[in-house]
């Protein structure tokens, strides 16, 4: 059977973010379980994607067609390979420095996840976005309060909770489209029955 309505489509897309949700929680829970595992891993990832960006540099920078651009790509480009080489060739390092990032990046999401909470409070489940919001606020003042000390064991712990409360958030919100969608045009099952 073809998806054909809004209603079906949105159905179907809600089902996807559901299991998407659960996936974040589910995630979460093996972070939390084993916190220095998953700050190595994350280390790891960021690592490795450093120095494929720089690769990317590299390879950009000898279809440059300028002398002084091919020799900047070429310098931004080792950069990049050298500083990702590093980040995994020292992963206490590497997880010291990404606790500092990874703050930033959670002060900066709460924030802009509360902002939304404002533009979006009269949809319904917009209360689990201004809930993000505020733990993932509370998470990144966490990481920053106890590092470089706790960087080993909070940045998994903290992420795997930002993971579960992200989770949470997604799955009630794909609920809550589910149960207005039902509301604005029932599932044909139902009508049929």
């Amino acid at each position: 059977m073809s998806l054909n309505t809004p209603s079906e489509i949105i159905r179907q897309n809600s089902i996807w973010s559901i299991l998407w949700g659960v996936t974040l929680v589910l995630l979460g829970i093996l972070a939390v379980g084993s916190p220095l595992l998953a700050a190595v891993a994350v280390n790891a990832i960021v690592g490795w994607l450093i120095a494929f960006a720089g690769v990317v540099h590299l390879v950009i920078a000898f279809h440059a067609h300028r002398a002084g651009s091919l020799i900047w790509r070429l310098l931004v480009g080792i950069a990049y390979v050298l500083f990702g080489g590093y980040v995994i060739m020292h992963p206490a390092l590497g997880v010291a420095s990404l606790t500092l990032l990874l703050a930033s990046l959670f002060l900066v999401e709460g924030v802009f996840d509360v902002a939304l909470f404002f533009r979006m409070r009269s949809t319904q489940g917009s209360s689990w976005v201004l809930m993000d919001g505020i733990v993932t606020v509370i998470v990144g003042v966490l990481i920053f309060a106890h590092w470089p000390s706790s960087s080993a064991w909070a940045i998994g712990t903290l992420v795997g909770v930002s993971l579960i409360i992200s989770g949470v958030t997604r799955v009630m919100l794909s609920l809550a489209v589910r149960r207005a969608t039902d509301v604005l045009s029932p599932p044909s099952s139902k009508l049929a029955a």
